[in-house]
């Protein structure tokens, strides 16, 4: 994978509500997340996580609080003690930096797997043809399927999808890597060369938060676990501390039942 260039990716969230109508999705969430490393967001369903995942992309605005990335105001300039809601052009500008694998590849079906990756690079005018097509070649290399670049989405696995998508947003060289439920609509037989490849990416320095129900997958490579419930956070600490010995009685019935 491509490296972090720095140890940018400091993710600060302060008190963060959201409201979908009279439901409360998001509840005065607060939470840091350091540079570099690995958050694991764990939860039934209906707890929030996706939610707070779409926040920090600003796909989903906010009611309450505020989102910083590296100290830049997600979605928001700041004048004086106001925050004020960026244009739609410079939102999309500051998205560069944060990548976003969602649960359903979202490939576009039109393009060849080495144009999904050249796209945006080319579109944002980072680098010329030649560039975008050579790091390109080297992200299929990253996630083992450089093979597979003249093919079309459609005829590749979920899981090849799912690995390409990954190697998709990486090609923005973001500091921040979401990850929402990235294996969940795969079959069980394929959510392990996607998982290996989070794992490598895992290696190379850039932030990464993943909402997952993988267990296995929190204890070998996550830094930090956060638990939600009811769109607050109810325990967070290291992987280790979390899910061997957990301190709030939802956590414990939670992995009770997963475990």
């Amino acid at each position: 994978m491509l490296p972090s260039p720095d140890d940018r990716g400091h993710i600060v969230i302060t008190g963060v509500s959201k409201y979908f109508g009279h439901h409360k999705a998001l509840d005065n969430i607060s939470l840091e997340i350091p540079p570099g490393s690995v958050t694991v967001i764990l939860g039934p369903s209906g707890s929030g996580k996706s939610t707070l995942l779409r926040a920090i992309n600003h796909l989903e605005r906010v009611d309450e609080g505020f989102i910083q990335i590296d100290g830049d105001y997600i979605g928001y300039r700041r004048a004086h003690d106001r925050l004020y809601e960026l244009k739609e052009k410079e939102i999309l500008r500051q998205r560069i930096n944060v990548g976003y694998v969602f649960q359903n590849f979202n490939l576009f079906p039109h393009l060849t797997v080495l144009e999904n990756l050249t796209e945006a690079p080319l579109a944002h005018r980072q680098m010329t043809r030649k560039a975008a097509t050579e790091q390109a070649l080297k992200l299929l290399d990253s996630v083992g399927l450089r093979d597979k670049a003249d093919a079309w989405p459609r005829h590749l696995s979920g899981g090849q999808q799912q690995r390409i998508a990954i190697a998709r947003a990486l090609a923005l060289r973001p500091r921040v890597m979401l990850f929402d439920e990235p294996t969940s609509a795969l079959d069980p037989e394929l959510v392990g060369e996607v998982l290996d490849a989070i794992r490598r990416l895992a290696q190379s320095g850039t932030t990464l938060v993943v909402v997952t129900h993988e267990i296995g997958f929190a204890r070998e490579v996550a830094d930090r676990v956060v638990f939600m419930v009811d769109g607050k956070i109810v325990e967070q600490g290291t992987s280790a501390a979390l899910l061997n010995q957990p301190q709030h009685p939802r956590t414990r019935q939670f992995l009770s039942k997963v475990l």
